[in-house]
């Protein structure tokens, strides 16, 4: 889905004239806590959240001062061909700035705020000033072959150099017969320093395979298809296909090279098509006669150019429309994101989760979870789960992906770590008959983007406690039974591993924290370090340490970790107090003594813990 720019007021002062703009882009507004009155989402940290917005991809309005933009994403600023466009906007909305993105749609947006407000665009890329036209950004349905020349060939045309037009004058520029040409075609052809390629986007590629066709295979004939009829990779506007093949690698890597979109289409809407070689044994085996050529013609509403061609396991055929594709038919192939959004606040969220976050048709998750993502969430449609409804919010998830939507599965911490990631997993190693999911739920891609887990939120905040080896232990016993649980305790606390444990109590499970504890006690010192870290990276943070034999399962809720140091873990006693880390052994080093074997060597006495720390 395209993303929205998000509108931020800051101040009341330009409230009024954010509500100005967001209405003018149909967009909404983001207001700052305690300095804006009305808002669709309110954010306590401009700077935080304009980066979250920034990462997530994400265009920005700030109706504020261009320098707080500016100090907010430049620490993400790498490659400008896609960073989002950034803008700000005077607080009496007299003038509109693009700051980022000048060629990748903020001059545009400028442009339509400035009519909005009557207001001036201080547009100051140098092709737009000029000449009125950025050559890196054709009119839409149309592909630059050869972006990375479009540099000089601007800079030859500023320099005086003129321009000559072969083709469509898709910029409507003064041609003059100069030096820098500029050339619209759908065939072949190669671009240069002051010759720019554009194609317009007028073919479908129909591709149909047998089941797990060799890549390779299919993208050999679709070569040789094209070259054979001299159309241009560029002039390529997506692939289709039957919906069946969804999920075929060789299908999505065709598209994938392209660089285009895989449309999908059923059965019933292929067989609606007058195909040029219909088969009944392809009929007999999907429900309609022909794939490739179907599928072209479906998403092209034009004719065929290229009939079906064949290898022994692929097929291809490409259809033209009467005018450049600037909206797709059929439907996408859906997805679902399984994200992890760390512990809560955004600083700990990755710029990849925001991404997947913001690129979502529907959010799907816990409401706490969803609700933590904060103003990043506003405006999505969202579905909300009780605890206790995990597998069917991954089942409503997949299937809603099945159905052709951008679905982020919403989790907190890491996904894959006592989250959604390996239950969504396993409703797809199960078939419908083993109460898995749909066959249309099974052909979904599924993207895993790692999170901040509350263990490695909780060990920053101790400091190093996991820097020798250590192992997780859930005490939930839903789902595991409570001699696997034992069981696990007693190797842990016989290989001395640091143990974080998740879900340590709950309402009606008080008992095995306390058993853990006692298991740990014939292991390892009464005194070592227990970390206990509640809500972490939320205003209600509570860290503290105590001695193994002092933990008490009252001050331990669901919302807490708990990580237990080995027998070598100790406290640093610093000024701003203790700090929890666990050494690997590099005291030999350091003292001076590398005698016996390498991976060896006892640590320091640990630091007895205070009772009343």
């Amino acid at each position: 889905m395209a993303v929205k720019p998000v509108v931020m007021a800051l101040s009341r002062s330009g409230e009024k004239v954010a509500h100005r703009v967001a209405a003018a882009l149909d967009c909404a507004v983001h207001g700052r806590e305690g300095r804006v009155d009305l808002a669709d989402a309110y954010f306590a940290n401009a700077l935080d959240h304009a980066r979250d917005l920034f990462a997530a991809g994400v265009p920005i309005v700030g109706v504020c001062a261009s320098g707080i933009l500016i100090r907010a994403v430049a620490p993400l600023l790498s490659d400008k061909r896609s960073e989002p466009p950034v803008l700000s906007v005077s607080d009496d909305g007299a003038v509109v700035i693009p700051l980022l993105g000048g060629h990748r749609g903020a001059n545009r947006l400028a442009g339509e705020i400035a009519k909005a407000l009557d207001a001036t665009a201080a547009i100051t890329t140098a092709g737009d000033v000029a000449l009125s036209v950025a050559l890196d950004v054709p009119p839409v349905g149309y592909r630059l072959a050869n972006l990375d020349d479009a540099k000089s060939a601007m800079a030859a045309m500023l320099a005086g150099e003129g321009v000559t037009v072969t083709g469509e004058n898709i910029f409507g520029i003064d041609a003059d017969g100069g030096a820098v040409e500029l050339v619209v075609t759908d065939a072949p052809c190669e671009g240069g320093a002051k010759k720019l390629v554009y194609h317009p986007q007028q073919y479908v590629l129909g591709v149909g395979c047998a089941r797990n066709a060799d890549a390779e295979e299919l993208w050999e004939l679709v070569q040789k298809s094209l070259s054979d009829a001299g159309i241009a990779y560029g002039a390529i506007a997506c692939v289709a296909t039957i919906d069946l093949k969804a999920d075929e690698p060789a299908m999505n890597t065709v598209a994938k090279r392209l660089g285009v979109p895989l449309r999908l289409f059923t059965a019933a809407e292929l067989e609606e098509q007058n195909v040029a070689n219909p088969s009944d044994v392809v009929f007999a085996e999907v429900g309609c006669h022909g794939v490739s050529e179907g599928a072209a013609l479906a998403a092209s509403g034009g004719a065929l150019v290229i009939e079906k061609t064949k290898t022994a396991n692929t097929t291809c055929a490409v259809a033209k429309a009467d005018a450049p594709i600037t909206e797709m038919k059929g439907r996408a192939r859906g997805r679902l994101s399984i994200v992890g959004i760390g512990p809560g606040q955004a600083t700990w969220r990755t710029p990849e989760v925001s991404r997947l976050v913001a690129d979502a048709d529907e959010l799907v998750g816990y409401g706490l979870y969803i609700d933590l993502l904060g103003p990043l969430g506003h405006g999505k449609q969202r579905s909300d789960f009780p605890l206790g409804g995990e597998e069917d919010r991954c089942r409503y998830a997949l299937e809603r992906a099945g159905e052709g939507y951008n679905v982020a599965l919403v989790c907190s911490g890491d996904a894959g770590i006592y989250a959604m990631g390996a239950l969504t997993f396993e409703l797809l190693d199960r078939s419908p008959d083993q109460l898995g999911v749909t066959d249309a739920a099974r052909r979904v891609e599924v993207v895993c983007s790692p999170g901040v887990s509350a263990l490695q939120g909780a060990a920053a905040r101790a400091g190093a406690p996991l820097g020798h080896d250590f192992c997780t232990i859930s005490l939930s016993d839903l789902l595991t039974k409570r001699e696997d649980i034992v069981r696990r305790l007693h190797k842990a606390a016989e290989g001395d591993f640091v143990i974080a444990f998740y879900n340590p109590v709950s309402k009606t499970r008080r008992t095995l924290l306390a058993e853990a504890r006692d298991i740990l006690l014939q292991h390892r010192p009464a005194d070592t370090p227990v970390m206990l870290a509640s809500n972490l990276g939320r205003p209600q943070e509570h860290v503290r340490y105590r001695r193994l034999d002092e933990l008490e399962v009252d001050e331990v809720d669901m919302l807490t970790v708990v990580l237990v140091g080995s027998s070598n873990s100790r406290l640093a006693q610093l000024g701003e107090g203790p700090r929890m880390y666990t050494p690997r052994g590099y005291a030999r080093k350091i003292d001076g003594d590398l005698s016996g074997d390498r991976a060896g060597g006892a640590a320091p006495a640990a630091t007895p813990l205070p009772r009343d720390i």
